[in-house]
């Protein structure tokens, strides 16, 4: 029975992170409804009205990507994403309400059916009232929108967990895919290309599942197994990229000012503000949700605070204190030195234990140097001695030692100026008479753990 409880709680953890999914699962016919909104739909639809309508045409938005679309065995001549992206456009510069969309992708079909109006018209126009007027021009457009699909990456992002225990087990899985668009704005009286957007979007497919195989009695074997698959369809994916698009594109036009809301300039104002924040957020963020910070100070200083572990020739090795205060200075984007001076306790309990205080110097490699979460490796040298008495706790200076150190750390920034980090380090002290026990062939190291606040500012 235990077992089985626990294989329902692993199935219960796995099930409830995709639970709209799971309690969701269609068991009946479902009628036809209206289409679903994407994230840009309601962005787009909350728009200020327009001060002037623009008549606009698009001839073709397609899909120029050319994949098909994948399968395991054999060969597909089905498209990857839907063709029907000239569609999708018309229908988000109708929702935005700021364009008046012109039929061009059929022209042909209007043309023709204009023309048998016309020559109806003209045959029968004895029958007809003589002060009917002609059937009225065709509209026109100031603007006409180019672009399309230009890439479908698939499997961008592929992982999962899973664990077994005794035949009671779960996994995860999910796959990112990616769809981008380009929409770009053509006068039509000059043919002169007046702004490009460039949007993109990412697909996710999730598995889940969870399983129990197990003998429960002699001769008696309990199986069971559940799960749910869910993919993002990639039809609302790439209407999320072309109506973002399009919201892109009528911000950046008010910037340029090449049209305006009906509320004026300071509306306008604070639609380019909000739109251009957000832009400086997407364009920071590389492939894989990498955010990136621009820092363009070269100093920082630094305060941390953690414990301080010795490995040396006493038995206990208690934790103790540590405390650091230090300077940096950068050279370039991967590189710089600091400057530390740390105070900490060694701690062997009632063997020994002492107040200690460092002066190192250390060069210092960051990983990824522009990104919000930074990995970092440092290597140096310095010296190391005591500052207390060991009987009275007075202060009285030791015998100085030479030491090298080498770490690891990360940090986070908040914003371009203050920075977390959390670090650990091995120092290795090229004596063994830091804690007055000369014993074995190994000198004695020590370990820093710490986490710490670092300000950068420029000189």
């Amino acid at each position: 029975m235990r077992i089985f409880l626990r294989s329902i709680f692993l199935a219960s953890v796995f099930l409830f992170s995709s639970c709209a999914a799971y309690f969701n699962q269609p068991m009946f016919q479902a009628p036809a409804r209206t289409g679903e909104f994407t994230k840009s739909t309601q962005i787009l639809l909350d728009l200020p009205p327009a001060a002037q309508p623009l008549e606009v045409a698009v001839y073709n938005f397609s899909d120029q990507t050319g994949q098909y679309k994948a399968v395991d065995l054999g060969s597909t001549f089905s498209t990857a994403i839907s063709q029907g992206g000239t569609t999708i456009l018309i229908k988000a510069l109708e929702d935005s309400g700021w364009f008046i969309p012109i039929e061009r992708e059929n022209l042909s079909n209007l043309t023709t059916e204009r023309n048998i109006i016309r020559s109806t018209k003209q045959e029968y126009i004895k029958n007809l009232n003589p002060d009917e007027p002609p059937l009225p021009p065709l509209l026109y457009a100031g603007l006409l929108l180019e672009g399309g699909v230009i890439s479908y990456d698939t499997n961008i992002i592929t992982g999962g967990v899973g664990a077994r225990y005794f035949g009671v087990g779960g996994s995860a899985k999910y796959r990112q895919d990616r769809i981008t668009v380009y929409l770009r704005a053509v006068s039509t009286s000059n043919g002169e290309i007046l702004k490009t957007v460039y949007v993109s979007k990412t697909i996710l497919s999730q598995a889940i599942d969870a399983s129990f195989f197990r003998f429960v009695k002699f001769q008696r074997l309990l199986e069971a197994e559940t799960g749910v698959t869910q993919n993002e369809p990639v039809q609302l994916a790439m209407k999320d990229a072309i109506e973002k698009a399009v919201h892109d594109l009528i911000i950046e036009g008010i910037q340029k000012q090449f049209w305006s809301t009906q509320e004026g300039k300071e509306k306008n104002d604070q639609l380019v503000a909000d739109y251009l924040a957000e832009k400086e957020r997407d364009e920071s963020t590389l492939l894989f949700d990498r955010l990136q910070v621009r820092r363009e100070a070269l100093n920082s200083l630094g305060i941390s605070g953690g414990g301080n572990l010795p490995d040396n020739d006493y038995s206990t090795q208690n934790l103790g204190f540590l405390g650091r205060l230090e300077y940096q200075r950068n050279f370039g984007r991967f590189f710089n030195a600091s400057l530390k001076a740390s105070v900490f306790k060694i701690d062997n309990g009632v063997q020994y234990d002492n107040v200690f205080g460092s002066l190192d110097l250390n060069g210092q490699f960051a990983l990824l140097p522009n990104d919000k979460l930074t990995p970092f490796i440092y290597a140096g040298s310095g010296v190391i001695m005591s500052v207390l008495d060991p009987i009275d706790n007075s202060l009285d200076f030791g015998e100085p030692f030479f030491k090298v150190q080498y770490g690891i750390g990360v940090e986070y920034f908040i914003s371009n100026k203050v920075g977390i980090k959390l670090f650990g380090e091995h120092n290795l002290v090229f004596t063994d008479k830091l804690e007055k026990a000369v014993q074995g062939k190994r000198n004695d190291y020590y370990y820093n753990i710490g986490l710490g606040l670092n300000y950068y500012f420029k000189l």
